[in-house]
Parts: structure tokens; C-alpha cells; sequence
């Protein structure tokens, strides 16, 4: 994504403008997300090419979601300036509002922000936070980050998840992956959890986040994943822990004289939880060279949480990501509270698919109950007045009719 560049004449100074969001109006990721720019979503010899995901009509979440440049509402003020993320979204995730978005359906890759889906995949499979699992020489050599599992180590399902999403440790995706039964058995798992959410974008074909063909997401359908990770108690616990304690491994028997690799602390990549913004309850970071960078999370100030993701960004040299993130939270806390642009949508017959953190930390869940009661749309609003006026005109025609019948008796 290059600016470019600005000549008033030939021969002129050539002026490059500040990194601005790029346009995405004519809808280019509709369908699928940016061309790769690596080898990465090349299937192996003999295997299919995934087909894209169908684009639901109408749009999840709301008509107004079906466009793809920025979607606002003018009451909340202009949206922040100099974002280099070609799609995003702010919500408030209480309520399940959507306070304003760009491109929110566009199909984009995840990078790590996947791992969100398998920590909550792996919490509704409901397992044992305290087992205690021995790494494979297949886990701990996965490729990218890693939480320093070794050969001979003990690790619980706990240390697994923390590392997962604290440190997006593929070697941790890696190994709960076969603690759910397997890689294909996980992904099974976790796109069928993406779709009981209505995240219909969403296509998980690995379960780390590393690239692989057919692997896509939205920023609505993150937001909806993360909206339901955070009406889990373990997960929010986790996701906003800056620090944690990694257990070490025994000395290598394949080195020679090895020495033993202790454990250490770890320190979460979400870099506004770890240098303290205000009420930042936790977010997931992702990159890949072809999803560039990513981040879904939220933060609460007074009685308002906002939730918010980035997508396909870059960070420049004066105007980083976090700085980019604090404005869109800053945006989000300052539009009045009525804004609404669109809707995180419970998915069907879903009473925990979705969550709300109260003030004191604890969690409400979404249930069909809630959905009914949540504030009216214009559309319904409009019903319900229509409706009145039909029963009050009822009403003046019967009580007419019953003065005549008494006029009548008296005669």
C-alpha cells in the first residue's frame, strides 16, 4: 500500500502524502481476500483450491453493512485520519452496536487473530485447564512465534492457552490442536463454531493463523468471535494478563551437553495492555507478510466497553498501529451512545454465542430473550407506531358505535 506521489509540474518537487486508509469502495475483497504475495496459499500437488465463501444477502448485521468504504454515522464526528488499515470496525460490545466500520465484511486473512477462535473452541470442548500434556517434535518446530515448548516439557492446558494468546505461540496452537483431536478435526471444529456464530466470512484452514489457502475473516466476523470469547471467564482472564510464567524442559538428549532451558516470563504483544492504556481489557495482534498486520480487541471507560479491529494495516514512521488503535477507541468512546450503523448479530438458537462485560467485570450473555429486547430500529419503530394508530383508530370507531347503539335504546 504505497502513497502516491503529488506533482504540480513537470520538474516539481515531488510530495508524498501521510499514509491514509486505502479505498476499498468499489468492493475489491468482496469475495476473497488480497492476492498472497509469497508461496504460502499454494496447495499441494493433487489438492483442490478452496472456492470462496458465498456472500450472504442481505448483509449480516445490517443493510448498511453491504458497502465497502467507510460506513458513519455524522453525529459521531469525522472517523480518525491516517489509518493504514484497509478494513475496520468500532462497536460497542455491550450492546452489540456497530459505532462505524470500512469495508466490515471484506474477506481479509486473520493471521493470529484466529488463535481467538481456537481458544474459544477449545474452551466449549471443555477441556481440563490442569491436564497436563507432553509435547510432540511436530509442535514445538512449528514455524513463526512461539511460546519455547521443548522436548520432555509438562504443560497444562492452561500454559497452552496462555502462551496461545498471549505470546501467539504456534507451537501451543499446534498442541491443543491435538488435544482437540487433530489439526483437520480442530479446524472442523472451529469453522463450524465460526458459522454457528454467523461469522459467515470466516474460513479457518489453519489453526494457528499462518497462511494457507482459502483462510479468510472480516472485521465483523472478528468482532463477533471476540464479542463471544470475552463472555467466557478463562479467556478474559487470560486476555488480560500481561504477564505470564511459561514453564521450561529438561536438558535436550539429542545435544550434547545440554543444560537445562528453565521457564520464563512471558510478556503479551498487545502493546496497550502492556504499557497500561485506560481501561484496555485485552486484544489479540496477528501479522503475516500476506495478511499484514491485525488486532481485535476492547477497552471500557465509565459504562461504555469498546470493541475494535484492524485489518490488512501498516504502521509508518510517525503514526505506529497502537497509535492507530487508540483512535479508534477514542473515536468509539466519544460518539454519542445512540450511534448505530449496523449490529453484532447473535447467531440461531445461540444463547451463549455472544457476550457483554458488565462494569464490574462480569459477563452477561446474549440470549434470543436479549435480542428481543434490544433497542428498536427506525424499520421497527415505524411499525410499532403504525400499529398504534390502527388500535387507537379501533378503538374511536367502537366507542362511536357504542353511543349510537345507546342513543338508539333511549329513543
Amino acid at each position: 500500500m504505497c502513497a502516491a506521489a503529488l506533482m504540480s509540474a513537470p520538474g516539481a518537487a515531488v510530495a508524498v502524502p501521510p499514509a491514509t486508509t486505502p479505498v476499498t469502495d468499489q468492493c475489491p475483497h468482496r469475495h476473497t481476500p488480497p492476492p498472497p504475495v509469497d508461496a504460502s496459499e499454494v496447495v499441494a500437488p493433487g489438492s483442490t483450491t478452496p472456492t470462496a465463501l458465498p456472500v450472504p444477502t442481505p448483509a449480516i448485521g445490517g443493510e448498511r453493512l453491504s458497502a465497502c468504504g467507510v460506513i458513519a454515522d455524522p453525529d459521531a464526528g469525522p472517523t480518525p485520519e491516517r489509518l493504514t488499515s484497509a478494513a475496520w470496525l468500532v462497536a460497542d460490545l455491550d450492546t452489540g452496536a456497530i459505532i462505524a466500520a470500512k469495508d466490515p465484511h471484506g474477506r481479509y486473512r486473520p493471521a493470529s487473530t484466529i488463535k481467538v477462535l481456537l481458544a474459544l473452541t477449545v474452551l466449549d470442548a471443555g477441556l481440563d485447564l490442569d491436564k497436563t500434556v507432553v509435547p510432540t517434535a511436530e509442535d514445538w518446530s512449528q514455524e513463526g512465534d512461539s511460546c519455547g515448548m521443548g522436548p520432555g516439557g509438562h504443560y497444562t492446558v492452561r500454559d497452552m492457552l496462555s502462551g496461545l494468546l498471549i505470546v501467539s505461540g504456534n507451537d501451543c496452537a499446534h498442541a491443543l490442536a491435538r488435544e482437540l483431536g487433530g489439526v483437520s478435526s480442530t479446524l472442523t471444529k472451529m469453522n463450524s463454531l465460526a458459522a454457528h456464530l454467523r461469522a459467515l466470512d470466516t474460513r479457518a484452514t489453519t489453526p494457528s493463523g499462518l497462511d494457507a489457502a482459502g483462510m479468510s475473516t472480516s472485521p465483523y466476523d472478528l468482532a463477533l468471535i471476540f464479542r463471544a470469547a470475552m463472555g467466557n471467564s478463562t479467556f478474559r482472564e487470560i486476555i488480560s494478563t500481561p504477564t505470564y510464567h511459561f514453564p521450561g524442559y529438561p536438558p535436550r538428549s539429542d545435544v550434547p551437553s545440554d543444560t537445562p532451558h528453565p521457564g520464563y516470563q512471558m510478556q503479551t504483544s498487545d502493546q496497550l495492555l502492556l504499557q497500561g492504556y485506560p481501561g484496555i481489557l485485552g486484544g489479540k495482534t496477528g501479522y503475516t507478510d500476506d495478511a499484514l498486520k491485525t488486532f481485535v480487541g476492547a477497552a471500557r471507560h465509565g459504562d461504555r466497553t469498546i470493541l475494535i479491529v484492524q485489518m490488512y494495516g501498516l504502521s509508518t514512521g510517525d503514526d505506529n498501529y497502537w497509535t492507530q488503535a487508540q483512535s479508534l477507541l477514542e473515536y468509539g468512546f466519544h460518539a454519542p451512545s445512540y450511534t448505530r450503523v449496523g449490529d453484532l448479530v447473535a447467531g440461531p438458537n445461540t444463547p451463549t454465542s455472544t457476550s457483554a462485560t458488565t462494569a464490574s467485570g462480569s459477563s452477561t450473555m446474549t440470549t434470543q430473550a436479549d435480542i428481543a429486547r434490544q433497542p428498536i430500529t427506525e424499520h421497527s419503530r415505524a411499525t410499532r407506531v403504525l400499529i398504534g394508530l390502527v388500535v387507537a383508530l379501533a378503538v374511536v370507531i367502537l366507542v362511536a358505535a357504542a353511543t349510537r347503539l345507546v342513543a338508539r335504546h333511549r329513543r
